[in-house]
């Protein structure tokens, strides 16, 4: 499953399994699965979200991409190297 938010309703469309958090309204409030299940989503989505704000302190990935399309993966595995030897220092 895709853990994702409101930006990514168009998931339905395309058939991919997705966990998105519940919204109450007046007329329906949430029920205890419903709000545990949404902190369940928001705890793993936040690590995620912290990941990709450390990698876009580099910032080929926090702007638009503008080089060659065939060496964006490369250069996106370099900067994941990078991140994940800093993990293992610290």
């Amino acid at each position: 499953f895709l853990l994702t938010d409101k930006g990514y309703q168009g998931l339905k469309r395309l058939k991919i399994p997705y966990l998105m958090p519940f919204k109450a309204n007046k007329k329906r409030p949430l029920v205890a699965l419903q709000k545990w299940l949404n902190t369940e989503i928001s705890r793993r989505r936040i690590r995620i979200e912290h990941v990709i704000g450390k990698l876009k302190r580099f910032k080929i990935l926090a702007e638009r991409y503008r080089n060659r399309r065939k060496r964006m993966g490369l250069r996106f595995n370099l900067i994941a190297a990078i991140y994940n030897i800093e993990l293992v220092k610290n």
